[in-house]
């Protein structure tokens, strides 16, 4: 039989993990090829699934008629659909069941139940195809079966299924009620979400990016930005569009040496500069997508004047400034959260935000940070800033202990004096230089 990509491609996925993850796992096995082709295994379970190879070998490049045998089911939890079944539930992909178009190709509604095959549960989906014409779009396709068949988390969007025939290759999610976080923060039409709705979706998705970041082999997530946080009905926050993943550095590693490649405005500075990729780059990426929570502004926005064009270059400076901080909170909130909430948010993504990536704090610290702001809502008036003096204590002046709390847990992270907390323009990261746009 044919296989589904070029030596280059089959490459990408054989050093990926192959170990299947059930939805409360925490860890999860790799598998992979060194340069001198050895084959090496990290196993800690005994249901080793079958590698993604098999996925390539299971995809024939010659016509085939349509049978369940076209594809093989690599992991128990995820179904291998026919073209045939899923130009059914899409009804031959209408234009008017369109959902979105990306750089991977365009994605449509469906619904799937017991017409389509025998045993399914009646469920909304979404379904990707692959724009043939994209020769990255295939390598990701491969990328997003391997890590989202195996990988099972609550802030993760679930893969479904998936469908490799001939030259078609398409993906079946998990349908999410209330799309991107883009689409909440920047139409026009929306109703301005929350602040509780914001710091609630900036948790979901810091879980989700903890989640990656703890597995035995890290997963370094690399595209986060607002248009790839997914919201079902109850605004919790799903990671999608895992093509652009890796696996993370092993042992002695420190890094990850790959192409440039994610989002001009969310890809960290120095990943831009040197091709180093990092859990830290995520983080970076994070600080990114949490000051546009906080600001209800682009991370870059040709449409401003040119000093604020660049939302980290305009805004960061100020998230260390008492008296400034305040001014770059959304106004559609209308002054409906607490200052002190607001305060402890702007310093979080002061220290994603560093220069220094060793000076940003890991997932997990993000997590615990963000947890207690979830019940802090109302209350504008609950701290006063009238008298406070711009200075080095920074935002979390008004509270030492969570001062303390703070400094204490990212210099454990970065060592003594590694965290720049001045607010000198000259500090901030600057805009990144460029890289693939999707």
């Amino acid at each position: 039989m044919g296989n589904c990509g070029t030596r280059e491609e089959s490459a990408v996925v054989s050093n990926a993990q192959v170990q299947q993850l059930h939805h409360h796992a925490s860890s999860f096995g790799a598998s992979g090829r060194n340069q001198n082709g050895e084959k090496k295994q990290n196993q800690k379970h005994n249901n080793l699934t079958e590698s993604v190879s098999d996925l390539s070998e299971s995809c024939s490049t010659t016509p085939r008629s349509n049978n369940y045998n076209n594809n093989t089911v690599l992991y128990t939890h995820v179904i291998a659909f026919t073209l045939y079944e899923l130009e059914t539930i899409t009804k031959s992909f209408r234009g008017d069941y369109i959902l979105g178009e990306g750089g991977f190709g365009t994605v449509y509604k469906g619904y799937i139940d017991e017409n389509v095959r025998v045993g399914l549960k009646s469920l909304p989906v979404a379904v990707k195809v692959l724009n043939k014409e994209g020769l990255q779009g295939h390598r990701e396709w491969l990328t997003e079966v391997n890590f989202l068949g195996q990988l099972r988390h609550p802030n993760l969007v679930k893969l479904i299924g998936y469908c490799c025939e001939d030259d078609h290759r398409l993906l079946v999610y998990e349908f999410m009620f209330r799309g991107s976080l883009e689409n909440h923060l920047f139409r026009k039409a929306t109703v301005p979400l929350s602040w509780a709705t914001r710091m609630m979706i900036a948790l979901g998705a810091a879980k989700g990016l903890a989640f990656l970041h703890n597995a035995e082999r890290p997963v370094i997530y690399r595209d986060f930005k607002t248009s790839n946080i997914l919201l079902d009905s109850d605004y919790t926050a799903k990671l999608s569009d895992f093509g652009l993943a890796k696996a993370g550095p092993q042992g002695d590693e420190t890094h990850v040496s790959t192409r440039v490649m994610g989002t001009y405005g969310y890809a960290a500075p120095e990943y831009v500069m040197t091709g180093h990729l990092t859990a830290r780059s995520d983080v970076y990426s994070f600080g990114v997508v949490l000051l546009e929570l906080l600001t209800g502004r682009k991370s870059v926005d040709k449409t401003r004047p040119g000093r604020e064009q660049s939302l980290v270059d305009w805004a960061r400076p100020k998230l260390n400034d008492k008296r400034k901080l305040l001014q770059i909170i959304d106004p559609r909130l209308e002054n409906q959260y607490s200052v002190r909430a607001a305060q402890k948010a702007c310093s979080l993504a002061y220290y994603c935000l560093s220069q220094n990536p060793k000076a940003r704090p890991l997932m997990s610290d993000v997590v615990e940070t963000l947890e207690p702001l979830q019940s802090s809502s109302v209350g504008a008036g609950e701290v006063s800033l009238s008298g406070s003096n711009s200075g080095s204590e920074g935002p979390f002046a008004m509270s030492k202990i969570s001062d303390y709390r703070m400094r204490h847990k990212f210099s454990n992270n970065v060592g003594p004096g590694a965290t720049c907390r001045s607010p000198n323009p000259n500090c901030s990261p600057g805009a990144p230089a460029a890289c693939r746009v999707r």
